[in-house]
């Protein structure tokens, strides 16, 4: 793949696989190039079991043609195949890694740390720009949202901010996570890069998918990669910026009854839900501990200790004393 996949000339589309080291792993990867310019990345599957990107990447790089581009777009619509081939739940089936938490991975390690070591040796390292498409895993509702990394070069997070304000979402979180996560170590490294959250609970819809192609290619016209007119961002205090989030992970395994869905507001002090045992005891309730909006949140039955449990951003000081009542 290495030398005929990248020896692509202007005007032309392939199609290949990337082989993670020696992993027996290979990556679906579509090369469109359009001339001389910037090269963008997307990518999806990193969690397989997040098919609202997966799906929305697929019919991108069969749309997407060379004369529609001044630049290069590469498109790897699924990294975890083995995963989404046996329902794993995102995890690596070879190492039960959650390939998110292993950039840039090593030549010499776990399937997971392989692929990881792959796309940030082969893929990201030809990267100006960065797009990952993800959702809710199979057991979590979301409400749509996208994240920029806050605590990197000053040029690579206003870049990466305005690409995530031509995602159209009420919501962004300024993550202050530099490690681990693929966009993460990207704009650590110095790639403008954007996180999409759109979907969840195991499924996908025609309408989700859509709105993904199109949070892409506003994209990657602002980017002027895409041949078409850059749409302004939404107006100023239309996307509320959550600069903190506080993710819930589940105390002990049991029964969990959310009190919230994903969207909602509410006050610190209430309960988001509860972990009750197999006879309907309460055994813990999630108390929010700061004013602010549910991301997403396990919405099965089960929860696992130490596994997911709610994740919300914690609403900003300014939003809170704007008026009597929290937004809708």
């Amino acid at each position: 793949m290495r030398q005929k996949l990248w020896e692509i000339q202007p005007g032309e589309k392939k199609t290949g696989f990337l082989k993670a080291g020696d992993s027996g792993y290979e990556l679906p990867v579509t090369v469109i190039c359009g001339g001389e310019g910037k090269t963008a990345l997307v990518t999806a599957g990193i969690h397989n079991a997040e098919y609202v990107g997966i799906q929305a990447a697929m019919e991108l790089a069969r749309e997407l043609q060379p004369e529609m581009l001044q630049g290069t777009v590469v498109i790897v619509p699924l990294v975890n195949v083995s995963g989404f081939s046996r329902r794993t739940m995102s995890m690596v089936y070879e190492d039960g890694k959650n390939l998110n938490r292993e950039f840039p991975g090593r030549a010499d390690g776990t399937a997971a740390e392989q692929i990881c070591h792959a796309m940030s040796a082969e893929l990201l390292e030809r990267a100006d720009y960065y797009i990952d498409l993800h959702s809710g895993d199979g057991y979590e509702e979301m409400h749509p949202y996208a994240y920029y990394v806050g605590p990197v070069e000053a040029q690579v997070r206003e870049l990466s901010f305005q690409m995530a304000r031509r995602v159209r979402v009420n919501y962004l979180v300024e993550s202050q996570c530099t490690t681990k996560g693929a966009y993460n170590y990207a704009s650590a490294s110095g790639i403008p890069s954007v996180l999409i959250e759109r979907g969840g609970l195991g499924v996908w819809s025609r309408e989700e998918v859509d709105l993904d192609k199109e949070d892409v290619r506003r994209i990657l016209a602002f980017l002027e990669i895409l041949k078409e007119k850059p749409e302004e961002p939404q107006a100023a205090g239309e996307q509320l910026v959550f600069r903190q989030v506080i993710y819930e992970h589940a105390p002990e395994t049991g029964c969990w009854y959310p009190a919230c869905h994903a969207g909602d507001f509410f006050r610190k002090g209430e309960i988001l839900g509860e972990i009750r045992d197999y006879f309907g005891n309460t055994v813990y309730s999630c108390k929010a501990l700061a004013d602010g909006m549910i991301l997403y949140q396990t919405a099965s039955l089960a929860v696992l200790k130490d596994g997911p449990m709610t994740a919300y951003g914690v609403l900003p000081e300014q939003k809170k004393t704007e008026g009597e009542t929290l937004p809708e």
